[in-house]
């Protein structure tokens, strides 16, 4: 299985838009992909229990067929730092646990959504990237390409490659098409980054560089 862990920028960036791109494009393409929001805050009481809506997405764009508490094993209520949402929830959220459960699914391609940006902690001595690594996930940063982005792109890379791990790519989400100095702002990405994987647009979908 290719596993892939989604980060973002910063809350806000796209990454669920990003990551339900991916898996629809990668199922339309006939491989069967798996779709996980581990850990979710910001979460609606249903009669189902609690929901997150990016967890829907996620699971509607995946092949693989998960039960929701699969799919986000963690739904927490409040929409705060899930690890601050958790300590109030009094549930502790076991990055090995996690991992373990997201080992069951048979799929050829993984798709895991963390929560918020690279260096929120999930617990007092946890953080994101501990479960990038416990389920051995190449990251992919998604990049909100707004003013402020080159910046939070560039302490986001450093950041996963300080952390020790493989950074296999960006994609672009071009949040508001009519940014000042648009194209510029991609070419100095490029530079500093490397070549992107794709970018995101709301009108044309996913497109492959």
């Amino acid at each position: 299985m290719n596993s892939y862990f989604v980060t973002g920028t910063d809350t806000g960036c796209g990454k669920t838009t990003v990551t339900a791109a991916l898996a629809r494009h990668l199922v339309a393409r006939g491989r069967s992909v798996v779709c996980y929001k581990p850990v979710a805050s910001g979460c609606e009481t249903t009669p189902e229990g609690l929901r997150n809506d990016d967890a829907l997405k996620l699971q509607a764009a995946a092949s693989v067929v998960l039960d929701y508490e699969q799919v986000n094993p963690v739904a927490l209520e409040p929409a705060i730092a899930p690890h601050i949402a958790a300590e109030r929830a009094g549930v502790v959220i076991d990055i090995t646990r996690l991992a373990e459960a997201m080992q069951a699914a048979a799929a050829e391609v993984r798709l895991v959504e963390g929560a918020g940006g690279w260096m929120v902690p999930l617990g007092s001595d946890t953080t994101t990237a501990d479960l990038a690594r416990a389920i051995e996930a190449r990251v992919i940063l998604v990049v909100g390409v707004r003013l402020g982005c080159i910046n939070h792109a560039q302490l986001s890379a450093r950041a996963i490659h300080a952390d020790g791990l493989p950074l296999h790519g960006w994609i672009a989400n071009v949040m508001d098409p009519s940014m000042p100095a648009l194209a510029e702002n991609l070419e100095t990405l490029e530079r500093l980054l490397g070549p992107r994987l794709a970018r995101y647009d709301s009108d044309e979908g996913l497109s492959w560089s």
